[in-house]
């Protein structure tokens, strides 16, 4: 008995053996206690991730579930550790080893959780935002992991003010370097989370028109109804003023009419109501105005408005092609005369004076010229 009442009683590191096979008892209960927990959370994740729907607890679920098994191990040994009486080296040794294992674990999970947010924000996206997507997660991750490994360094006693002061210098030199890129980089984020126009839609840029092919994360690539591709950078993309015309969702249509100054007032009158007849004679279409708008210097002139209420444009001209075929057919049948541009002649005398001549052949009183 004297011997096992010593083994009991000896001391190791400071500590009895008894107090030694409590702190291991503890740490296993912690570690297998975690363990069962963190099996739980996996089937759980496993069952809801099965189903078509995204439950509210699924993210979560998922970013528990990618808990390491080191960190459970060393989460158990901290703890366990708390029932010893440890050397302060020892005891910020191992504070300091837990503290670096959760900085990476809560790491893991940080990107775990962002590339999952920006999983379904592609599947609800284009496909052509993918590649924006892949450039968000990349930054999201290199921003989580810069962070840890900051964390790391200054919880191993390391100084990283003049780190940070260096990096925060090398980053202004790149920055300078390429703007260019980075200004194109940071539209195409602009363009991914607010989506000003999406794979598809016909755009009009300037004098620029095309479909949307591409929208890469330095250039968009339109196709012009030429057929061409016509390739743009994406911060000049942003700073242009884009007309969407996939997002119309109707066309304001305006006629012109200009008719000979010599037409009588009665069929002047008639005009504007068989314009507006004409018009309401389609649909979909809602009629705004007609009206004789101007007297102009050889010709009257009318105006009518009128609104298509679809963004088809080939519904568009097959309506304005039939309004002005029955136009001309009405104005041929009412003798009515479209206004035509004058045309001045001169011809010159023997005189050395010369003539104008008008369009409706009648001269004007001759003029002397300098000889």
């Amino acid at each position: 008995m004297t011997d096992v009442e010593n083994l009991v009683e000896a001391t190791y590191m400071g500590n009895t053996l008894w107090e030694l096979a409590v702190a291991a008892g503890v740490a296993v209960a912690v570690f297998l206690v975690l363990l069962l927990i963190r099996r739980a959370i996996r089937s759980r994740y496993q069952k809801l991730a099965a189903t078509p729907e995204t439950e509210f607890l699924e993210l979560p679920l998922k970013v528990a579930s990618r808990t390491t098994v080191l960190t459970v191990l060393l989460t158990a040994l901290f703890i366990g550790s708390q029932w010893l009486t440890l050397a302060p080296a020892v005891t910020k040794a191992i504070l300091s080893l837990f503290t670096i294992a959760i900085f990476w674990q809560v790491g893991l999970w940080a990107t775990i959780a962002v590339i999952a947010a920006l999983e379904r924000k592609r599947q609800a996206a284009d496909p052509a935002a993918a590649s924006s997507m892949g450039i968000i997660g990349f930054l999201a991750r290199a921003t989580i992991w810069s962070f840890v490994l900051l964390l790391t360094l200054d919880n191993l006693g390391i100084e990283i003010k003049p780190l940070l002061a260096g990096l925060g210098i090398g980053g202004i030199a790149v920055a300078l370097a390429a703007q260019n890129i980075l200004g194109d980089l940071f539209a195409s984020l602009s363009i991914t989370l607010d989506r000003p126009f999406v794979v598809g839609d016909a755009l009009q840029v300037d004098d620029f028109n095309g479909t949307v092919e591409y929208i890469g994360v330095k250039s968009t690539r339109l196709r012009s109804l030429n057929g061409e591709q016509i390739i743009m950078p994406n911060a000049n993309l942003i700073s242009s003023r884009v007309r969407n015309n996939s997002r119309m969702n109707q066309r304001r249509v305006v006629i012109n009419l200009s008719v000979d100054q010599q037409t009588p007032v009665e069929k002047l009158q008639a005009i504007p109501g068989k314009v507006r007849e004409l018009i309401e004679s389609h649909q979909p279409i809602k009629f705004d105005r007609s009206h004789f708008a101007k007297i102009g210097a050889a010709s009257f002139d009318f105006e009518a408005v009128y609104i298509v209420l679809t963004p088809d444009y080939a519904k568009h001209m097959d309506i304005l092609q039939d309004i002005n075929l029955r136009l001309v057919e009405w104005f041929n049948k009412e003798r009515i005369v479209f206004s035509t541009p004058q045309r001045v002649y001169y011809v010159e005398s023997q005189t050395g004076a010369h003539t104008t001549l008008e369009k409706n052949g009648e001269h004007s009183p001759p003029t002397s010229r300098d000889s």
